[in-house]
């Protein structure tokens, strides 16, 4: 069962590309092509025939869509409005590549390449919202800061390895319930696994993506407040 166990943890190469000595593809890689489209295929057929009044999916969709907005809207205000869609193309794809393991497939999140592609990606646009917010002298003299400095490192490492233990290790408790526990109860173990601590997960890493966006986002809207504090001219009682 060992031998077993650590082959399906193996990250297994699909096919070579046969140029530049062969570019190995892994199977997350192949994975994630697949969620990419199934993901534009399934947005063109909700979205082909909208309606102003919207019934049946639309509704459904509409109602999913509104969550996402108001729940980081709420998260970075107003001027975070147009960082949304990224953050909602992170939670999306992190939770439909978590849950995948339900349809046969091996999550990409299992693999850690994945994982710190994403958290990569995801303090790039907390740095490039801080630049653009900002600007980028403001953005160069935080680095002053050394804790600034350390969470460049201590955040992507944080992301990756919160999703990749987590996606890994349920991954690792599921293939050990199955072959201990054979019948229905890898089943009903599945529904908390694969889906409910897949998406579970994903939320967390979008939360905390558009947590360390609205740091910057936050102390922009409080110097405005002084600036509008210090322009303020007082006003004269009882004078002629």
């Amino acid at each position: 069962m060992a031998e077993e166990l650590m082959e399906q943890l193996d990250n297994h190469t699909a096919f070579v590309i046969p140029i530049l000595g062969g570019i190995p593809v892994p199977d997350s890689c192949v994975v994630t092509w697949i969620i990419m489209a199934a993901l534009v295929l399934l947005s063109i057929i909700f979205t082909r025939k909208l309606k102003k009044v919207p019934t049946g999916s639309q509704c459904i969709l509409e109602a999913f869509m509104d969550f996402l907005d108001n729940f980081f809207i709420n998260i970075l205000g107003e001027k975070g409005r147009k960082y949304v869609q990224i953050l909602e193309t992170f939670i999306i794809y992190i939770g439909v590549s978590n849950i995948i393991g339900v349809f046969g497939f091996v999550p990409p999140t299992k693999d850690i390449n994945v994982t710190a592609g994403l958290a990569g990606m995801a303090i790039i646009l907390v740095q490039a919202s801080f630049i653009i917010e900002k600007g980028p002298l403001k953005w160069a003299k935080s680095f002053l800061n050394p804790i600034n400095l350390l969470d460049l490192v201590t955040r992507p490492l944080s992301l990756c390895m919160r999703l990749f233990g987590n996606v890994l290790g349920a991954f690792v408790v599921m293939e050990l319930i199955k072959h201990v526990i054979p019948g229905g109860v890898p089943v009903i173990a599945s529904a908390y696994f694969d889906l409910f601590d897949g998406l579970l997960q994903a939320y967390v890493f979008a939360f905390l993506t558009s947590l360390y966006m609205a740091e910057a986002l936050e102390e922009e809207e409080h110097e405005g407040k002084k600036v509008k504090k210090a322009k303020k001219k007082p006003q004269l009682h009882g004078g002629n």
